[in-house]
């Protein structure tokens, strides 16, 4: 159950309006006037970032839905750069949510920023000047990167989290990714919430290989089928990409759109075969090795996976598994409760970045 800040407007789209040096001030006035029913929680500092027409209260209702599973100190900040006034406003917010024992309020702040025209070069300052403590900096980038990008923005930052499905030219938006990165000492870990959207997948099909019988059918994949919905080709690209990465396969080529060609570590020919169809963003994945087929199916709304294995075309085994969602929410609860420099990301990415 979430609550709004006891000081806070009905809605919880804007939050209080404060002025912007008085910020932390105010924050403190919110917490002294909760009292003992209420109790701050931070775990990590969350910036989101949107140019987006309407994102200050979209964003504000999707951090009050995570925040019910990870507490924050949230920034919110929507930019307008391209405006021809020179405008910033700021708010105050606490999204509390009764805690399992029933007794308190657990809350997380939220600080939101409307920066338009040239005070979008603000970022840097409003970032720096209102993270909690010596807590890691989430930094939750929507939409396109834009070049040029301030270097001293992203030495503070720990994560970066984007969604490359979104992107128009990949390999533009990964190379300002790349730069970001560079200026962080590489130490910056990166978080594609499209490779978030694979976990369930990529999960199941794991399983598939973990006895000492499956370890063996790896060497005999020769041909991997996915079948994605449509403006989920770059989805589906790095399900392939984490076959290769995973296997040692090398790309040789994209005979069309659909159709992949890899060689494997003993330089036989493995192909990826994609195609566009309804649903979810995968909605299916068949390996084949030899006269043994896998396959883990994702029915359109369904919670859970179909995970079946095929031998000679008879079923020899079946089961359930849990099935991710594809919701901005979803998501982000996923990508934040993952930890570790996501190596496995950047390989299967590079494997098949080309095409991307």
């Amino acid at each position: 159950m979430a609550t709004e800040s006891p000081t806070a407007p009905s809605t919880i789209g804007t939050g209080m309006p404060v002025e912007i040096g008085k910020v932390e001030r105010e924050l403190k006035k919110l917490w002294e006037q909760g009292g003992e029913a209420m109790s701050r929680a931070s775990l990590v500092n969350l910036a989101v970032y949107s140019e987006a027409e309407g994102s200050l209260a979209r964003n504000t209702q999707l951090v009050s839905a995570i925040t019910e599973d990870h507490a924050c100190r949230a920034l919110v900040i929507a930019v307008e750069p391209a405006a021809p006034d020179d405008h910033v406003e700021a708010w105050i917010a606490a999204h509390c949510h009764v805690s399992r024992a029933g007794s308190k309020q657990i809350c997380s702040e939220q600080i939101s920023f409307a920066l338009s025209g040239s005070l979008a070069k603000l970022l840097p300052n409003i970032v720096f000047s209102h993270l909690d403590s010596d807590l890691p900096l989430y930094l939750w980038w929507q939409g396109e990167l834009q070049d040029p990008l301030d270097s001293q923005l992203w030495r503070w930052v720990d994560r970066l989290i984007y969604d490359s499905q979104v992107w128009s030219d990949f390999e533009a938006q990964m190379r300002l990714v790349e730069q970001a990165k560079e200026s962080a000492s590489e130490r910056m870990v990166l978080c594609d919430l499209n490779w978030t959207r694979l976990v369930q997948f990529r999960l199941a099909l794991a399983q598939f290989f973990d006895p000492p019988a499956g370890q063996e059918q790896l060497a005999n994949i020769s041909r991997v089928e996915i079948a994605h919905a449509p403006g989920h080709r770059s989805t589906a690209l790095l399900l392939a990409g984490w076959f290769a990465a995973q296997l040692g396969w090398t790309l040789l080529e994209a005979a069309d759109e659909a159709t992949l060609g890899f060689a494997d570590c003993a330089g036989e020919s493995a192909r990826v075969v994609l195609d566009e169809t309804d649903g979810e963003p995968i909605s299916r994945c068949s390996v084949f090795c030899g006269s043994t087929q896998f396959v883990v199916t994702h029915q359109t709304g369904a919670d859970l996976l179909e995970v079946t294995a095929l031998t000679d075309g008879t079923l020899r085994m079946h089961q359930l598994m849990p099935a991710g969602h594809n919701d901005t929410v979803a998501l982000m609860r996923e990508e934040l409760s993952r930890g570790g420099p996501h190596r496995v990301y950047v390989r299967a990415m590079s494997a098949v970045r080309q095409l991307l």
